[in-house]
């Protein structure tokens, strides 16, 4: 049982943790990643095992919902033994963000590991503007990865999509037709103003929840649920479909009030915030007390204190936080 109930200084319950397993990935998507990045030399880099024990230490703290990001998880040498610690710690949610490249191998895997749920990014169904925007990744390795995730039997697989003015917002409609076919949720996504990047104007291209669910209405009715997976997205239903279609909003619909997460970097930064820089080293703790787990609880229970009431992301594309989004996957 639980120990202690992490809480901020606005009465926020914080029970769910976003653990980044790794800095890197095989894809360089073009709002994520500059195109040519140096990645973090491995002393730095949190080990599978320190991984582990946080998520230990934060189930003792009250989490009740895990999921792994990256950079890409699934490119981290033996994810589905980290994933098998976790998956034994009795969660309420164990999820993993994946970019689908590796999932036609691991799937199966990872659910016999103990994971319950997958998000896997889609951002284009055509081949080659999906490989324009991942700058590597091959769209018939991902389609494959999704149809894996299918057959393994996961309690939730969600599809997540970054939409773009003039890169993608077209293809909303057929993505929505692509969800239902599945049958597998759909999240639509605006793009974050995190890390500089050169391959289009964030402020130019920024399209909003609003914006998209104009694009679904002459298709199909969006009724609107009190579905809530614990995280940000808001969630409608269609009356012919028993799929959830999604939307994370962090510039149009501002999710703050509810914010129950926090995120640790591959380096072990604690952050309170995703659009904001409050952070602390989790991995100095971990390394200088690396028996006993006082002194990293302390740390965690102390570190609500510098939990911003809110982000204060820009919607012109200017920058105010330059990491990049693979340090902390989202």
């Amino acid at each position: 049982m639980p120990q202690a109930k992490l809480t901020d200084r606005f009465g926020r319950t914080i029970n769910y943790v976003r653990l980044s397993v790794t800095d890197r990935c095989d894809f360089r998507c073009v709002y994520c990643m500059a195109e040519d990045m140096t990645f973090l030399p491995r002393q730095q880099v949190l080990t599978l095992e320190e991984i582990a024990r946080l998520a230990r230490t934060f189930t003792s703290l009250g989490a009740e919902k895990i999921r792994l990001t990256g950079g890409e998880p699934l490119v981290r040498k033996d994810i589905v033994d980290l994933v098998k610690e976790i998956g034994s710690l009795s969660l309420r949610d164990f999820a993993m963000t994946t970019n689908g490249s590796q999932l036609s191998k691991l799937a199966e895997p990872l659910k016999r590991a103990g994971l319950k749920r997958l998000n896997i990014s889609l951002d284009s169904l055509d081949a080659e503007r999906f490989h324009a925007i991942t700058r590597t990744g091959q769209l018939n390795q991902v389609l494959d990865g999704i149809d894996a995730a299918r057959g393994a039997g996961f309690e939730g697989i969600k599809l997540n999509v970054v939409v773009m003015k003039g890169r993608n917002d077209d293809e909303v409609p057929e993505l929505i037709e692509f969800a239902r076919r599945k049958r597998i949720d759909i999240s639509f996504i605006e793009e974050m103003p995190l890390g500089q990047i050169t391959g289009h104007n964030r402020g130019e291209s920024l399209c909003t929840s609003d914006q998209v669910r104009a694009l679904i209405h002459p298709h199909h009715e969006l009724v609107p649920t009190t579905a809530d997976s614990g995280g940000p997205a808001r969630y409608y239903r269609m009356p012919n479909s028993p799929i959830r279609v999604g939307f994370i909003s962090p510039h149009s619909h501002n999710f703050c009030a509810t914010c129950n997460r926090v995120r640790v970097t591959v380096e072990g930064r604690l952050l309170l915030c995703l659009g904001n820089e409050h952070a602390v080293d989790l991995r100095r703790i971990l390394r200088g007390h690396p028996v006993n787990d006082d002194k990293l609880k302390d740390t965690i229970v102390r570190a609500m204190d510098l939990k911003p009431e809110r982000h204060h992301f820009a919607g012109d594309g200017d920058v105010q936080i330059l990491r990049f989004m693979n340090m902390t996957g989202g």
